[in-house]
């Protein structure tokens, strides 16, 4: 086994802020080292909009709990046709509920905890993963290019959500939350980042409506504070958190003021009664992009938000576009804060010792490594990651259950 100073692995990161332990809602968390909501597209299809969890998924997050970590779900339906992904579980169905029940138990006996990450995926899926029905969304504005399922999106662009459809939808993240704390988890994040329902309400390139869930930024955070206070209603604000990204451009979202805008709702997170009130608030970094590298996600941004066009100097770029903002407003509603993003294990520290964070969200590294906290923690030397089995392989085994723990040999 190397030696945390040798040349197979780094710096022990064992006595620093990454290990300090934090107060998350009712959890006494032992360290700052959290795995991301990631799809990872393994979970059995039971029947049409119904897919369970199995004795794979088990494994996996058992795999990764850690004594006093802290864990999240792949993004998780909260109903019916709610989905966008084969292999994308939902926590709506009673065979769900007690197949998740596995999974927590799991993660318990080891000493961790885990939230449910619960979604609505909006435009972002085909009729064809609903149904046949028509997608919903803010408004009718389509996705470029194709879905999974090789339809055009723009041949099959979304309609708008009625008022009671929202008010609908909103009590159903409630009763999604309501039965996710039946299966076991210590509480639910919300999916409100990347694209998907909520965030189609947020971003203004893609909501156009002129009712009260449109316009003005006042109107276009309505309806995700409106999922906040069902869902914190449903289970207790201490068992809630919410995931946003607002510099995404995944799923075509660009706001045209993703810092006056998401500030504007940090400050209505932070300012709601404390009974519904979110525990935390999980943001993804600005450099961090599903399909531009980092450079190139900063170039686009500096010039989609300030017209400077991409000349604009790095540190203008740098300074107009952070999460520290995000967090400063946050922190004084008491609401915790969690950065994701490209986080590795020589910038993750310093997010947490500057005060920038709480804690860190690690996905593609916790992927390839279950043992995560251990080896950051030691020292020991981290096992690369396979993009290409990410999103489900074959066997589903690959690359998701057979990454070896430190000192185990390298499956084959």
């Amino acid at each position: 086994m190397p030696k945390a100073d040798s040349p197979e692995g780094f710096k022990a990161l064992k006595d620093t802020a990454l290990f300090k332990p934090l107060r998350l809602g009712r959890m006494n968390l032992e360290h700052r080292v959290f795995q991301a909501p990631l799809t990872r597209m393994r979970s059995t299809k039971e029947s049409d909009g119904v897919t369970v969890p199995n004795d794979l998924n088990v494994e996996y997050y058992g795999q990764r709990a850690s004594k006093g970590g802290f864990q999240l779900t792949e993004a998780t339906d909260i109903c019916k046709y709610a989905g966008g992904y084969p292999g994308a579980p939902g926590v709506f169905s009673p065979s769900q509920i007690a197949a998740w029940k596995k999974v927590t138990d799991k993660v318990h006996a080891k000493g961790g905890y885990i939230f449910c990450q619960i979604w609505h995926t909006g435009r972002a899926s085909p009729p064809s993963f609903r149904g046949g029905q028509q997608q919903w969304s803010s408004s009718d504005v389509p996705m470029s290019g194709n879905y999974l399922d090789g339809t055009s999106c723009t041949e099959n662009p979304p309609r708008p959500m009625t008022v009671e459809e929202i008010h609908e939808t909103a009590k159903e993240f409630g009763a999604a939350a309501k039965r996710a704390v039946e299966a076991g988890f210590d509480g639910v994040e919300i999916h409100g980042a990347n694209g998907y329902l909520l965030d189609q309400f947020l971003h203004d390139n893609v909501n156009k409506r002129t009712d009260q869930y449109g316009g003005s930024i006042e109107n276009r955070c309505r309806f995700p504070l409106e999922v906040i206070q069902e869902t914190t209603k449903a289970i207790g604000a201490d068992r809630v958190g919410i995931r946003l990204s607002p510099f995404n451009y995944f799923q075509d979202t660009k706001d045209s003021n993703p810092m006056e805008h998401w500030s504007y709702l940090c400050e209505k997170i932070a300012t709601l009664p404390e009974s519904e009130r979110p525990v935390y608030v999980h943001m993804v970094e600005p450099r961090f992009d599903e399909v531009l590298d980092e450079q190139a996600k900063m170039d686009a941004l500096s010039a989609y938000t300030s017209n400077k066009g991409v000349e604009a100097e790095a540190t203008v770029k740098t300074r107009a576009n952070n999460l520290v903002d995000f967090r400063n407003i946050l922190s004084k509603g008491g609401v915790k804060f969690v950065a994701a993003g490209g986080f590795n294990k020589d910038n993750a520290v310093p997010k947490v010792e500057s005060g920038d964070a709480d804690a860190i969200i690690f996905g593609r590294w916790f992927i390839s490594n279950p043992d995560l906290p251990k080896r950051l923690a030691e020292g020991l030397a981290l096992t690369q990651y396979d993009r290409s089995t990410f999103y489900g392989a074959d066997p589903p085994s690959k690359g998701y259950v057979d990454y070896p723990f430190f000192g185990e040999s390298t499956a084959a």
